[in-house]
C-alpha cells in the first residue's frame, strides 16, 4: 500500500465538478450515515467541497454491482473516520448511483480512496481494498502531517446515529502546539521549526512535538526547491549525500514514503564514514516525521539495521 502525507502543491481544483446543493443544508445532512460519514451524490457534492475547507474529506468510490466487496470496504473506511471525532469526514460515492462524479474525476477503478482538502486532492488516490490497520495507519499519517503543517480544523457532526452524544464538549486543540501551528498556517516554516524545537527541548518525551519538528524540518529543507532539478542532480551524483537526502525529502512530501526510505537505506549501504552517518541521521529524522508506529517505519528500521550490519 502506498500512503500519502498531506501535500498542497500541485493539487487539482475540483470545484468545477460540483453541482448546487439544497439551499441551507449542511454537507451530507440528507444522506448522512453516521456522525462523520455521508453518501455523496451529484446534488450534495458542492457542500462536500465546501466542507473540505474546514478539514479533510476522505472520498471512497465503490460499486455494489461491479465489486460487491467494495461496499463493505466503504463502510470500513467510514467506521475508521468516525473514530477521529471530526478530524475527517467520509464521503461515500456509489458510482452505480452517481456515475457522473466518477466520470468527471476519471476514476480508473473501484474501490478507490481519495483525500480532498480545500476542494482539491491532498494526496495521490489509493486504489484497492485496504485492511483496517492500513486505513488506520493512513489516517494517522494524514493527521500527523496536517498537524505538523498547522491544519487543525474539525468537521461538525452530521445528523445520524452517532450524534447521540450531541451536546458534549468538542475536543480542543492542544494549546502547546498553537504557536507552531500558527506559524505554519502563515507559511513561516522557520518559526514553526523554532517553536517545535522549543517544545522538544522542554520535553524530549513529547512525541507529537518531535513528529511536528521532524515534518517542519522537511518543509524547511525543501522550501523553494525545484523538484526536477533536484532529481536530476541526485541521478547525476548517486553518492552525494546532500543530493540524495533532498530527493528523499521530496519523496516523503510527495507520498513516496517507501521510496524515500529505500533511497537512504541504499545510500547507507554503499557509503562509509561521515557520509554514512549523515545519511543514517537523516533517515532517522524521516522516520520521526512519519511516526514510529507506522509499519513502513518498522520495515525501514529493519532495512537500515541490515544495511549497517
Amino acid at each position: 500500500m502506498t500512503q500519502q502525507p498531506f501535500s498542497r502543491p500541485g493539487a487539482v481544483d475540483l470545484s468545477g465538478l460540483s453541482r448546487p446543493a439544497p439551499e441551507g443544508s449542511p454537507a451530507g445532512a440528507a444522506t448522512s450515515r453516521s456522525a462523520y460519514s455521508t453518501t455523496i451524490t451529484e446534488q450534495n457534492f458542492q457542500t462536500l467541497l465546501e466542507a473540505s475547507v474546514t478539514a479533510p474529506v476522505v472520498l471512497v468510490f465503490y460499486s455494489p454491482s461491479r465489486v460487491p466487496e467494495s461496499t463493505a470496504y466503504a463502510d470500513e473506511v467510514a467506521a475508521a473516520v468516525d473514530a477521529y471525532d471530526g478530524r475527517f469526514l467520509a464521503g461515500l460515492v456509489d458510482i452505480d448511483a452517481s456515475p457522473a462524479i466518477a466520470q468527471s474525476l476519471q476514476i480508473p477503478q473501484v474501490p478507490l480512496l481519495m483525500v480532498i482538502l480545500e476542494g482539491r486532492p491532498a494526496a495521490q488516490p489509493i486504489p484497492g481494498v485496504l485492511k483496517r490497520d492500513e486505513i488506520d495507519t493512513l489516517l494517522n499519517q494524514l493527521a500527523q502531517g496536517l498537524t505538523a503543517q498547522g491544519v487543525t480544523g474539525r468537521h461538525q457532526p452530521l445528523s445520524g446515529p452517532a450524534t447521540a452524544g450531541e451536546g458534549e464538549e468538542e475536543p480542543q486543540d492542544d494549546p502547546r502546539y498553537a504557536a507552531a501551528q500558527a506559524a505554519l498556517a502563515n507559511n513561516d516554516v522557520d518559526g514553526a521549526v523554532a517553536e517545535y524545537q522549543r517544545l522538544v527541548d522542554a520535553n524530549p518525551a513529547d512525541t507529537e512535538a518531535a513528529a511536528g519538528l521532524a515534518m517542519a524540518k522537511v518543509l524547511q529543507r525543501t522550501q523553494g526547491v525545484d523538484p526536477d532539478a533536484a532529481r536530476a542532480g541526485a541521478e547525476a551524483q548517486p553518492d552525494d549525500v546532500d543530493a540524495q537526502t533532498l530527493v528523499a525529502d521530496l519523496d516523503l512530501l510527495g507520498g513516496q514514503v517507501d521510496d524515500a526510505f529505500n533511497r537512504l537505506v541504499d545510500l547507507v549501504r554503499r557509503s562509509s564514514g561521515d557520509d554514512r552517518d549523515r545519511a543514517r541521521e537523516h533517515l532517522l529524522g524521516l522516520f520521526a516525521a512519519v511516526g514510529n508506529d507506522d509499519p513502513r517505519v518498522l520495515r525501514g528500521r529493519q532495512n537500515l539495521a541490515s544495511a549497517l550490519f
